[in-house]
């Protein structure tokens, strides 16, 4: 039964060892709050736990990806009539006691807002740091807007974004659709957080995949999103 105006979506994949601790933790101190576990076609325990303890969850058949399968959080989200939503990582990084300050900002008129580890604090250099620094110097050159951690996964979206993603556009909510979107209106604002180290298992991302990743994002920001096409 909905009791909040904001969705908590956790995009889950392989996150067996993870999942019991983070929902937990926001059914017990974060009760306030609804939630979205999204099985992203997890080939480990990831739904069979979720459904074993009860957890709201949505079963995805097939894996989409990160980004698609917090889009289809979006799309729940739509369905369901939330005035807001936010990702929120099934590994234990995020944490919940930032989703009040960016819950408070974005009631002041904001589009969406970015949980981010950089509005005052310098980023190491890192070769990933240095991927993100270049990202932010890409939004910046095409929108006027400094971004200081565009590949932060904790982000909220307004309820116009919701319906954005739910009805309009094709893409997941990543760096380069939020340059998209700036570029077409936007309102984006980044609060401070801390973020926590993954508690179990290991991230799908390495050097290789990141690298790839921030290519890939290029491009898109550069030549790819001045042909996106909103669907009708």
């Amino acid at each position: 039964m909905k009791k909040s105006d904001l969705l908590i979506i956790i995009p889950a994949y392989n996150e067996e060892e993870n999942i019991e601790n983070v929902v937990n933790f926001i059914q017990e101190n974060y009760s306030q709050y609804d939630y979205i576990v999204v099985n992203d076609g997890s080939i480990d325990r990831t739904a069979e736990i979720c459904r074993e303890k009860g957890y709201e969850l949505l079963n995805l058949p097939v894996n989409l990806g990160l980004a698609g399968a917090f889009q289809a959080g979006l799309k729940y989200a739509y369905e369901k009539d939330y005035s807001f939503a936010i990702q929120f990582d099934a590994d234990g990084q995020h944490l919940p006691e930032f989703i009040e300050p960016m819950l408070k900002r974005i009631r002041e008129g904001y589009d969406i807002v970015i949980g981010s580890r950089f509005v005052r604090k310098r980023k190491n250099n890192s070769l990933r740091m240095i991927g993100s620094k270049v990202l932010t110097v890409a939004i910046k050159m095409t929108t006027k807007v400094r971004i200081s951690d565009p590949t932060s996964g904790m982000r909220m979206f307004s309820k116009p974004m919701i319906k954005e993603f739910a009805k309009n556009l094709n893409y997941g909510p990543e760096p380069d659709t939020v340059s998209y979107l700036l570029k077409n209106g936007a309102k984006v604002s980044e609060i401070q957080v801390e973020m926590e180290e993954r508690q179990y298992g290991q991230s799908y991302l390495n050097w290789i995949s990141s690298a790839k990743y921030m290519i890939k994002m290029l491009i898109s920001i550069f030549f790819v999103q001045n042909f996106r096409k909103r669907d009708n």
